[in-house]
């Protein structure tokens, strides 16, 4: 049942056009590399990185075959793409393992389907659309059969054949050219008709892999050589295009070695056998050289994604404090011209009209800052302090000893917004505290990423992102008693310091003074 939720979860999200996340490297045909996802971004997942990339969804029927004593037969079909192909297989329980002993007739030559296809893979695709190389089937371009036994640690699975440009891939390509299906009266034994979902990656040639700038030359095969050879041809020149010279070099060396190898004994047609077992150790070193590259190249996209963001704060930051300096610059001489002109009488009916202003002023942003007081204490706990108004949001808005809000804490928050965007002018700092218990480093992280967190969730409900710091202080300024498990529930908190001259109060950093203390109401 579990598994059968899962499988229609996925196929809902493909059919309805979404995108769907892989924590596995690309198809060698595929138009973008992982490390090109959407926006340059990778989200990470319990400490996995989940790429998010383009699919494209089709179902096949999945057997769960339990564990049975005789074997059961299934049969195979030819896509739209290969219409004339057909086979059949049996499928037997041994020893803890599935064996499968398939024949299959009509596959002809792969590459009819594009110049960067030479051969074809026989996949078992899980329910939850994981898929499984099972083996590589050569082609024979007639009509003979072509025979492949194979075991595989799976239960209930689909099987489908995919045209590849070597054997090696983890991902299938789109090119599937035949597929699964029961066969009526001989499908034996307890079977469970599963609609599996696989997901594959757009069609696409392979001069754009892992997005580099590679022009490859499409390889036409020679008969008198063993299609084994063209593969790793195939493979080292799609390593290459990948970047492997400058990120796997070592590897792609010995890619290239065996290359040569298996290249050598064709040309003075010594071994057939031994420039196949060459050729297949090309092929995989230059799979394993691709995949280096691409993890690696991703590495440098988020190093330098990482740093763009870095700069990008630190040049804000630094114009916050030179509009800071402006201010208490243009402060300093406004209050020496008053002191110039405060000996003559014009001086003090301007000094007097100014401190009426002003007073007028402090009775508006007073009346404005307890309008706001209240406003906001109807959604959180809200204190009035020398700092501002400080908006108290408690550890019970967070899931425990983390920094992911709770849907209790998103209501507030988007009702928090919503009063706030009523007040442009106005600062916030977002402020990070925990208890004392557990490792300075780690109350410091908690605390920067749930104040981190509450920014961000303000930022997305249209709060104007540069009137809105964040910082974390873990265990340090405790507002309690920390002996106790109240008090230190109490210390547990972020809170939201609102402050601006629409209030009267400008913005400062926690311990700058003695602070007023209002009891909520």
């Amino acid at each position: 049942m579990k598994k059968t939720r899962a499988a229609s979860y996925l196929m809902a999200s493909l059919l309805a056009g979404s995108t769907v996340l892989f924590a596995q490297e690309p198809n060698p045909t595929a138009n973008k590399p992982a490390s090109q996802v959407q926006d340059g971004q990778v989200e990470m997942r319990d400490g996995v990185a989940l790429y998010k990339v383009k699919v494209i969804g089709r179902d096949i029927p999945a057997i769960n075959y339990f564990h049975r004593k005789g074997a059961t037969k299934i049969g195979f079909q030819g896509t739209a793409l290969l219409p004339g192909a057909k086979g059949e297989a049996k499928v037997e329980g041994k020893g803890g393992r599935t064996v499968i002993e398939a024949s299959f007739q009509g596959l002809s030559p792969a590459n009819g389907f594009g110049v960067e296809y030479l051969t074809y893979v026989l996949w078992a695709i899980t329910p939850e659309g994981r898929p499984v190389n099972l083996g590589e089937i050569l082609p024979t371009g007639s009509k003979d059969k072509n025979e492949i036994t194979v075991t595989a640690n799976l239960q209930a699975f689909g099987l489908v054949i995919t045209a590849e440009p070597y054997y090696a891939v983890t991902m299938p390509s789109d090119v599937v050219v035949m597929q699964n299906y029961v066969l009526d009266n001989k499908t034996e034994g307890v079977i469970e008709q599963v609609n599996a979902h696989y997901t594959l990656l757009p069609r696409g040639a392979y001069t754009e892999t892992a997005g580099r700038h590679s022009v490859l030359h499409p390889i036409t095969r020679d008969e008198r050589s063993p299609l084994e050879l063209y593969e790793a041809m195939n493979a080292v020149q799609i390593a290459e295009a990948a970047g492997a010279g400058k990120y796997a070099a070592d590897t792609l060396a010995t890619a290239r070695t065996s290359l040569r190898n298996a290249q050598d004994l064709d040309l003075h047609k010594d071994n057939r056998k031994q420039t196949i077992t060459y050729a297949r150790e090309a092929v995989q070193s230059a799979e394993d050289a691709r995949i280096i590259t691409i993890r690696k190249i991703k590495a440098e996209d988020e190093a330098a994604t990482q740093q763009a963001r870095m700069d990008a704060e630190h040049a804000a930051q630094q114009s916050q404090l030179d509009a800071e300096k402006s201010r208490l610059e243009a402060e300093k001489q406004a209050a020496q011209r008053a002191q110039a002109e405060a000996a003559t009488a014009e001086a003090e009916a301007r000094a007097r009209r100014a401190r009426e202003a002003q007073h007028e002023a402090e009775q508006s942003a007073e009346q404005v800052r307890e309008r706001l007081k209240q406003q906001l204490n109807q959604v959180l706990q809200t204190t009035e302090t020398a700092r501002g108004l400080i908006v108290n949001m408690s550890d019970v808005l967070f899931d425990f000893n983390k920094y992911t809000l709770k849907p209790e804490a998103r209501e507030k928050l988007a009702k928090v917004s919503g009063i706030l965007l009523a007040y442009p002018s106005l600062k916030m700092q977002v402020e990070g505290y925990t208890d004392n218990i557990g490792s300075d480093e780690y109350n410091q992280k908690l605390s920067e990423q749930r104040a981190g967190t509450v920014r961000d969730y303000l930022v997305s409900q249209s709060v104007t992102e540069t009137n809105i710091s964040a910082a974390g202080y873990g265990k340090s300024d405790p507002v309690a008693d920390n002996s106790t498990n109240a008090g230190r529930a109490q210390n547990r908190r972020v809170q939201l310091v609102v402050s601006g001259s629409a209030i009267g109060v400008q913005s400062s950093a926690p311990g700058g003074g003695q602070a007023r203390v209002e009891q909520p109401q």
